[in-house]
């Protein structure tokens, strides 16, 4: 990836440990740092009130990092910052879900005094011993380090920033409270460290690949995460127009184009997506994966039927075309020979499905309103510059469904799925880009986790959209195992009123279509603050991708 990594300018007199650390992530262009102060790091946020950071305080660290989580993924990276252990270890969910979806996040946790560990007291936080918390986030982050050297403290800080930036994932930087204000003697120099494809690798690669295109009867690209998060967009685009070739994306791919590009398709999903979209792809004699993770979501519960001698996988971390292993090829690289080889296919191609412009909303003012009705309906609102979030359950599939146009943002934890993640991501998401409008999708369950970060959306007067979708539980759960299982049921809560106990922000109550598109309109027209929108949903009701998933996963889940 391209490691455009900021130099480091040493001065006559060396910032303390946790000045540097500020202005290094400011050198990222990490302008807003998410979290809760606790005595180990008061020090540190005493310094970041102290610069021109935005400290963004949350409700509960978890929400801190899926904040972090979202804003990295609009901005190119983020940071959080929390206490030890009782902090550290909330927020382990938030960091997992980044590592596995690849969003770069900083991790920053303070810890007690070097001078207070003498003798090995039993300290406030601490578990077990003072590492613990460490290596734990050891198994979570993609690299770490404890400050606790001044002559290694700016070198680490350097290392853990750039390890982030170019493997896109997070790192976790531990600051034990009597090191925040400590000044090195010395700032060395920290040497970016460059990565380079290895030029023959690369060269074999892309003819290969180029060959395979040219002679293939009906390629398709299928593009994945990593096109976005390494911002590859536009040669990707750029190779798909030159060799005409039609597009699908992932399900955690989803926006990485827009998705009415003359040439996109839709999402590819195994026996959960659209049939002739599977069928085009998995007829396809030569399938190029670029930046694309194979997980079962991904790959539709493993019902996807793709031959592994027929397709071309190029990520971050692989590169393989149908059996054959490069190694030391960059992705980047890669997709840039492409684009300078220009591969066209020497035959004419089969018509892709890519036309798939949907009929004109009709609305049914007093019919009750269903998840299917509810997502073609605000598919008609999205513009440009709309940022959608989607959480995990029907909230996810259902919106699989909506559109993304020109810079729309599509935002969700399709791979790792932890549920919770809309709201506080909106938060993120928000301060990242405060120009776009973001619009949230969350089921009740998952708004019962983490809905009260609603509370900062009103604090910052954010104008974002909450749809809550009442179904009284997890109806993702109950089609996964149906029956009549207590479990999956919540008490339901009046989502609309909450406005009210939280001081601001506007609350809609939703049973029809037609309230649906008034509270839409209202909601959509109000720039003063958040809206939230409390749709109530049939237990039995749910989305077309949701049917189809119950179905593959009932057979996994309860072994038919």
């Amino acid at each position: 990836m391209p490691m455009t990594v900021p130099a480091h300018h040493a001065t006559e007199t060396n910032p303390s440990i946790g000045e540097y650390l500020i202005q290094r992530l400011q050198d990222y262009g990490i302008t807003d740092v998410f979290g809760i102060p606790g005595d180990y790091v008061l020090s540190f946020y005493t310094l970041l009130e102290e610069s021109s950071i935005n400290a963004v305080g949350c409700t509960r660290e978890d929400c801190a990092g899926f904040a972090a989580d979202a804003y990295a993924r609009v901005k190119g990276m983020g940071a959080l910052c929390v206490t030890y252990c009782v902090g550290g270890l909330s927020v382990c969910n938030s960091i997992a879900g980044a590592y596995a979806e690849k969003s770069p996040v900083v991790m920053i946790t303070g810890s007690p005094g070097l001078r207070e560990r003498v003798h090995n007291p039993l300290l406030h936080h601490m578990v077990r011993n003072f590492r613990t918390q460490y290596d734990v986030f050891e198994k979570l982050c993609v690299a770490g380090t404890e400050l606790n050297d001044p002559n290694t403290a700016f070198r680490e800080i350097d290392r853990l920033l750039a390890t982030c930036k170019h493997f896109s994932r997070p790192v976790y930087i531990e600051i034990p409270r009597d090191m925040v204000h400590v000044r090195p003697a010395t700032s060395p120099a920290y040497e970016v460290p460059v990565v380079v494809s290895d030029r023959s690798a690369l060269a074999e690669a892309v003819e290969e690949c180029a060959k395979r295109i040219e002679s293939a009867k009906q390629p398709v690209l299928l593009l994945g995460v990593e096109i976005h998060r390494f911002g590859l967009q536009d040669q990707v685009l750029k190779l798909a127009e030159t060799a005409g070739l039609p597009m699908a994306a992932t399900m955690l791919g989803k926006g990485v184009v827009a998705e009415t590009h003359p040439q996109y398709m839709g999402l590819y999903e195994g026996a959960l997506g659209e049939p002739a979209i599977t069928r085009y792809v998995e007829e396809s004699d030569c399938v190029l994966m670029l930046g694309t993770f194979m997980t079962d979501i991904n790959l539709g519960i493993y019902t996807a039927d793709l031959d592994m001698s027929d397709c071309m996988l190029a990520t971050s971390e692989e590169l393989r075309i149908r059996h054959h292993h490069y190694h030391n090829v960059r992705l980047d690289d890669f997709i840039a020979g492409l684009v300078a080889r220009d591969p066209k296919p020497n035959h004419p191609l089969p018509p892709a499905p890519t036309d798939w412009n949907k009929e004109q909303f009709v609305l049914d003012p007093d019919a009750k309103i269903t998840i299917i009705r509810m997502i073609d309906r605000l598919d008609e609102q999205l513009v440009d510059d709309t940022i959608v979030i989607a959480d995990i359950g029907d909230a996810l599939f259902s919106s699989t469904e909506l559109t993304t146009r020109g810079r729309t943002e599509f935002i969700s934890p399709a791979y790792y799925t932890s549920m919770g993640f809309a709201v506080p991501a909106a938060l993120g998401a928000s301060v990242a880009d405060p120009s776009a409008r973001v619009v949230a999708i969350v089921g009740d369950g998952a708004f019962q986790m983490t809905g009260m970060e609603l509370s900062n959306l009103v604090a910052r007067h954010v104008p974002a959209i909450v749809i809550v979708l009442n179904n009284g539980g997890y109806g993702t759960e109950r089609l996964l195992h149906p029956g009549e299982y207590k479990f999956n049921d919540i008490h339901t809560w009046q989502y609309h009123e909450l406005p009210k106990v939280l001081g601001g922000g506007t609350g809609y109550e939703v049973r029809t279509e037609g309230e649906f598109d008034a509270a839409l309109n209202a909601a959509w027209a109000d720039l003063s603050g958040p809206s939230i929108l409390h749709v109530h949903l049939s237990k039995s009701d749910s989305s077309r991708a949701l049917d189809r998933l119950g179905e593959k996963m009932q057979e996994a889940v309860v072994g038919k």
